[in-house]
C-alpha cells in the first residue's frame, strides 16, 4: 500500500478550506488503498481519526519550525509521496521523494497584506504584477520557487491554474480538480422553524461565514447595510479582524450579529434559514461555503473574483458583484431579496461538476502518477 504524508498548516477542527478538504478526502483516499499520516500545526487534542494526526504547537517561530522539521524528517523517511497544503513548511530530507502541493490562493499576497507591506486596497490580481519593495519581491520569488519546484500541483479552479502558470509552474504539472462536498446531513427542519428558533423573525437576513480577516470583506457588507435599514447581517466565524468589525457594526445597533465559531451543524441550519449567504471577499480559490449554501438550497451573493464565477451562475442561482463596489453591492442585495424564491429554485444548477467521487478519483490519479 502506498504511503502518503499530508503536510499542512491547519487541520480539523480548525476552520479553513484546507482543514475542511482534508477531513473529507483522507478517509476516501484510504478506501483507495493509501496509508495516511497527517502533520500539522495546532494544539494537541483528541480526535477520532482513522489515520495518525500529529500537531506541532505554534510556539516562537524558530522553535515550532525546528519541531515541525524534526517530525517531518521522520515521516518523510516513511512516505512514498508528500502532499502539502501550504508553502514554507520545513519538509527537509535527503530522500528524493515525490512532492505534490494543493494551491488554494496566494500566500505571499496574504502575508504581505497582513504585515502591512502592501496597500490594503491592492487585490490579489494586482499583486501578481511586478513591483513592491524588497520584502514583497522576496515573498513573490519564494512562493513561485516553492510551487514551481513541486512534481505536481493541484488547484481547485481554472482561475488558480492561470495564477500558478504565472508563477512559472509547468502546465503539464497542473491538475485542475474542483473542490466538492461529501454527502452532508442537511437540516431536516423547515426554514421557517429554524428562523423561529434563532429568533430571526421576518427581517431579511444575510449570513456571512468566514475567518475574520480583512480580505473577507465583512466591512463592505456592513457598509452596504447602512443604506438598507430593513436588512440584518449575521457573521459566523472568528479571527484577528473581529474587534475592528464589531466597532464598525456598532454604528448599526442591533443589525449585525457576530456568533463566533460555530459547529458545522449549526452553520448549516443558519444557511438554510438565511435569505442569502454573502461571500464578498477579495479572492476565493473555490469556496466550500458557496457549495454548502447551494446544496442547502440558499442562494448566494458573491464577489466577482477568483473561482466564484466557476460556482455562481450569475442571475440563476445567485448574484455576482464587482469588488469593491458598495453601491453595486447594495443594489445586488436588494435584487436578490426580491428574487429569492426564483434563485433558490435553481441552487442545484451546475453542482454536478462538483462531484465528490470525481474529486477523490482525480486526486488519487494525480497522487499515483508520482509513484512511478
Amino acid at each position: 500500500m502506498p504511503k502518503l504524508l499530508v503536510a499542512s498548516g491547519i487541520f480539523h477542527p480548525e476552520p479553513g478550506g484546507p482543514a475542511t478538504y482534508l477531513r473529507a478526502i483522507l478517509p476516501a483516499l484510504q478506501m483507495r488503498g493509501w496509508q495516511v499520516r497527517v502533520l500539522s500545526y495546532g494544539l494537541p487534542q483528541a480526535g477520532d481519526y482513522p489515520y495518525r494526526v500529529k500537531r506541532i504547537e505554534r510556539e516562537i517561530y524558530p522553535l515550532r519550525l525546528a519541531k515541525y522539521a524534526r517530525s517531518a524528517f521522520e515521516d518523510l523517511a516513511w512516505a512514498d509521496v508528500v502532499y502539502s497544503h501550504t508553502i514554507d513548511l520545513p519538509l527537509w530530507t535527503r530522500r528524493n521523494i515525490p512532492r505534490i502541493m494543493k494551491v488554494v490562493g496566494d500566500q505571499a499576497w496574504e502575508r504581505c497584506l497582513r504585515k502591512g507591506w502592501i496597500p490594503p486596497e491592492l487585490g490579489i490580481d494586482g499583486f501578481q504584477q511586478p513591483g513592491g519593495d524588497m520584502r514583497v519581491r522576496w515573498q513573490k520569488r519564494s512562493r513561485s520557487r516553492q510551487v514551481a519546484g513541486q512534481d505536481a500541483v493541484i488547484v481547485p479552479s481554472q482561475y488558480l491554474r492561470d495564477m500558478a502558470l504565472g508563477w512559472g509552474v509547468n502546465r503539464a504539472k497542473v491538475h485542475v480538480i474542483y473542490n466538492a462536498l461529501p454527502d452532508i446531513a442537511l437540516p431536516t427542519q423547515s426554514r421557517k422553524a429554524i428562523r423561529r428558533q434563532l429568533g430571526w423573525g421576518d427581517a431579511p437576513t444575510l449570513l456571512s461565514i468566514a475567518r475574520l480577516q480583512r480580505w473577507k470583506g465583512i466591512d463592505h457588507l456592513i457598509s452596504a447595510l447602512a443604506g438598507l435599514p430593513d436588512v440584518r447581517l449575521v457573521v459566523a466565524g472568528d479571527g484577528p479582524d473581529r474587534a475592528r468589525l464589531e466597532a464598525l457594526a456598532a454604528q448599526l445597533p442591533g443589525r449585525v450579529q457576530f456568533t463566533g465559531q460555530l459547529p458545522p451543524a449549526d452553520v448549516m441550519r443558519m444557511m438554510k434559514a438565511a435569505d442569502a449567504v454573502a461571500l464578498y471577499s477579495a479572492y476565493e480559490g473555490l469556496s466550500h461555503t458557496l457549495l454548502e449554501s447551494l446544496y442547502v438550497g440558499t442562494p448566494v451573493l458573491a464577489s466577482a473574483v477568483g473561482g466564484n464565477a466557476e460556482v455562481v451562475q450569475d442571475g440563476r442561482n445567485g448574484l455576482l458583484v464587482a469588488h469593491v463596489d458598495i453601491a453595486g453591492l447594495r443594489a445586488s442585495i436588494t435584487e436578490l431579496l426580491a428574487r429569492r424564491a426564483e434563485l433558490a429554485a435553481n441552487t442545484r444548477l451546475g453542482l454536478e461538476k462538483f462531484s465528490f467521487e470525481s474529486m477523490v478519483r482525480s486526486t488519487d490519479e494525480a497522487l499515483r502518477s508520482l509513484l512511478d
